[in-house]
């Protein structure tokens, strides 16, 4: 594999790291509106990239299909959204300031359903990342390396304060900082994994490409919509994660225009 593109994929899992880490230097609880505005930061990212890295890119490469052009962009998004759906309600799992539980029913502790809800929404970032190398390595000219490198670092960027949000709260409920170190980074796995799947389909991904991004574009912004909004506007003082939302959104939105 391209040391440039195994480079680019493994960015936002070490951004997911770093935050987990953070566990093992902060023995304070994670403050409520600090937690609001990491998850509002994080859902601020995603939207932009959504729309900047995957849905308008998406409706560039079908530009030949003239004003037709915004079919694949609407297709694959909502293939995007009912996969996490499926996903959603499949997958045991439980968000993290809720004591009820969703997916089928199983067998585990509450951690591992706490791991397995940020699990769950990191895989379309991973996706994401994949898909759009992928579309580099097929040769697209509306595809640069820099392009894909802002994507990247951009996920990095948001992937921190939730490996943060994941560490830090279990800490809280009784599991040692290791385990929760190890847990927190666990959840970043499923990025590389799910960038790796997309490259290996590179190859055939081309004629398809379209569909395929605005495919994870649809995941994420089903990501932000069912879990980071309500998590960022609980409680009092909302207006923190709005903010926040904000500025992850302008951030991801300048790296996109300034590196891509």
């Amino acid at each position: 594999m391209n040391i440039q593109v195994l480079q680019g994929i493994l960015i936002p899992f070490f951004g997911t790291s770093l935050g987990a880490a953070l566990v093992l230097f902060m023995n304070k609880e994670l403050n409520p509106m600090l937690q609001r505005a990491l998850t509002g930061f994080a859902a601020g990212v995603m939207v932009a990239a959504s729309i900047w890295s995957l849905l308008i890119p998406s409706m560039d490469q079908a530009a030949g299909m003239g004003k037709l052009s915004f079919i694949p962009a609407v297709a694959g998004f909502w293939a995007g959204v009912l996969l996490l759906l499926v996903l959603d309600r499949t997958i045991p799992h439980m968000h993290m300031n809720s004591e009820e539980t969703e997916g089928i029913h199983a067998n585990i502790s509450k951690t591992i359903m706490l791991v397995l809800a940020v699990t769950l929404h990191n895989i379309p970032e991973g996706m994401a990342v994949g898909i759009v190398y992928a579309g580099w390595l097929s040769g697209n000219e509306k595809i640069s390396a820099m392009g894909a490198l802002a994507l990247a670092l951009g996920i990095a960027i948001q992937n921190f304060p939730e490996g943060a949000i994941i560490s830090m709260p279990l800490h809280e409920k009784g599991v040692s900082k290791g385990k929760s170190l190890f847990y927190g980074i666990l959840s970043g796995a499923v990025e590389p994994l799910g960038a790796i799947l997309m490259i290996v389909l590179a190859p055939w991904i081309g004629p398809w490409l379209p569909y395929f991004l605005s495919f994870a574009a649809g995941a994420m912004i089903y990501v932000v919509v069912e879990e980071l909004i309500p998590e960022m506007s609980e409680g009092k003082h909302s207006n923190v994660g709005t903010i926040l939302f904000a500025a992850g959104f302008t951030l991801m939105m300048t790296l996109d225009v300034a590196l891509g």
